[in-house]
């Protein structure tokens, strides 16, 4: 189950909750309930931290795809430009078509990084968003319960 629909539980149990006659909107819920699903948010939190971690490593992944490719061009435009370097007639066309070929290598390289860094750090500002508002909303809801049990009467003996 997901963090969100943890949180929505927390929030249906203090929604349905029976209100405390002159406690200013308090209502009384069941700490065993309430317990168990931020026990649940606990054991679900890791999983979407791992996830994010899986980002992290794609990104890393896609990274080191984009420079093997753009080696791999650039490996390419260098034995076609000693290719043509050797052919006595056509020297001049092969060192201008080798840098033209070399340059757009280099520039097709650069655009891959650039995108690939643009398309993780994307994915990673949702995360870190997503994370830090279902973060707020159980601290909010802990809160909430917390201040609702320290307006309870206490049972004295």
């Amino acid at each position: 189950m997901k963090v969100d629909d943890l949180i929505e539980q927390l929030q249906n149990i203090i929604n349905e909750a029976k209100s405390m006659p002159f406690s200013g909107g308090k209502v009384l819920v069941s700490s065993d309930e309430v317990y168990d699903i931020l026990d649940q948010i606990q054991d679900v939190m890791p999983a979407e931290v791992r996830q994010a971690k899986n980002i992290v490593a794609d990104r890393k992944s896609i990274l080191a795809e984009a420079n093997r490719e753009s080696e791999n061009i650039i490996r390419s435009a260098e034995e076609r430009k000693k290719a043509m370097l050797n052919q006595n007639a056509l020297v001049r066309e092969a060192q201008g078509k080798s840098k033209e070929i070399l340059d757009d290598a280099k520039k097709k390289s650069t655009e891959i990084k650039k995108a690939a860094n643009v398309y993780v750090d994307n994915i990673m500002k949702r995360t870190e968003e997503s994370i830090a508002s279902q973060l707020d909303e159980v601290k909010k809801t802990r809160n909430n319960i917390l201040n609702s049990q320290r307006s309870k009467p206490q049972n004295r003996e």
